[in-house]
């Protein structure tokens, strides 16, 4: 950031605000009666009758380029794997002065833009400027419609559990983004920038869509990979899992990487790849409607009986390849 794009510690003035921050709104969706707006304390939205709230909220710290795109995906994720819409979004910004209009500026139009593609209003929020942080802090607070509930509680023994795409989606990508040296020693520029791309597929928002009126329960596993994802399951539902790791779809790339690098893909941040937990005699149809509607599906295991022991603690494998010959 250029230092003369410096701004004093507090908010933004109104003319900057209204240009810089209130302009991004992302969709325009008619229900929303009061977005964002100087002097509006509060947004006001119709809300759609017999619909379901489903609500979500999760920061990014630290993150600068593509982190408004990442704030929306791994808050609408979340609500796409209750079986929800997202529709309505809250933005806090807090940045540091010398991140300036422009930087603010930034940010939102990354809002904006993915707002728009998955159909959100940025319905209001909050934006400031503190000296006290070197880094950015984002907060989004999503909400989202659905038509039915999806408890954990639900699932028996029995329900099969159907893997979308394949695992290890966003932990590759940013690997591959930050420590590009790691992986040249065995792949071409062409494979490195392919991982890269991944980062595109990290919402689950329209998988979910394709299978949510078979599924009991879905799950966006993030930190601790597919492993830690499927341990939350099972520990919410009281249910142990039977996994057919041979099925696993595990890319050809992430495979090589893992035995070069020594990791386990399976405990490799894993945002991108849906869990959904469907009855045994929905899961053909629930793989025929993803499959129409564009995604790779396999499955991967079954649930079991009651759990009667106690699942480790998940184990998160990028933060280590991230320090790789760094210590």
């Amino acid at each position: 950031m250029a230092e003369e794009n410096k701004l004093p510690a507090g908010k933004l003035p109104p003319e900057a605000l209204k240009r810089s921050v209130l302009s991004y709104v992302g969709a325009r969706r008619p229900e929303v009666l009061i977005g964002p707006g100087v002097g509006e304390d509060a947004s006001v939205i119709r809300w759609p009758e017999g619909k379901y709230l489903v609500f979500s909220s999760d920061p990014i710290v630290g993150a600068d380029s593509g982190a408004g795109k990442l704030l929306v995906r791994i808050n609408s994720n979340d609500i796409a794997s209750k079986g929800g819409d997202p529709a309505y979004l809250a933005v806090t910004l807090i940045l540091p002065p010398r991140f300036g209009e422009e930087g603010a500026r930034r940010i939102m139009s990354e809002i904006d833009e993915e707002c728009k593609a998955q159909g959100i209003a940025v319905a209001g929020g909050h934006t400031e400027f503190n000296d006290r942080y070197d880094r950015p802090v984002i907060m989004g607070a999503l909400i989202g419609t659905a038509d039915k509930v999806m408890r954990a509680t639900d699932i028996s023994e029995g329900d099969m559990l159907i893997v979308t795409k394949h695992i290890g989606i966003e932990g590759m990508s940013i690997l591959a983004l930050d420590r590009p040296e790691l992986l040249e020693p065995f792949m071409t520029p062409e494979e490195i920038a392919e991982i890269v791309s991944w980062a595109d597929m990290t919402s689950v928002l329209a998988e979910s869509r394709a299978v949510r009126q078979y599924a009991k329960f879905m799950h966006d596993p993030t930190e601790g990979g597919f492993l830690g994802g499927l341990d939350e399951i099972s520990q919410l539902c009281g249910r142990s899992a039977e996994l057919w790791r041979d099925a696993l779809p595990v890319h050809p790339l992430t495979k090589r990487a893992a035995e070069r690098l020594g990791f386990d893909p399976l405990k490799l941040i894993a945002s991108g790849s849906l869990l959904a937990v469907v009855p045994a005699d929905k899961a053909e149809e629930a793989q025929a409607s993803l499959k129409a509607a564009g995604f790779d599906s396999v499955v991967a295991g079954r649930m079991g009986g009651p759990l009667t022991e106690k699942l480790p603690e998940p184990a998160e494998e990028l933060w280590r390849l991230l320090k790789m010959g760094k210590e």
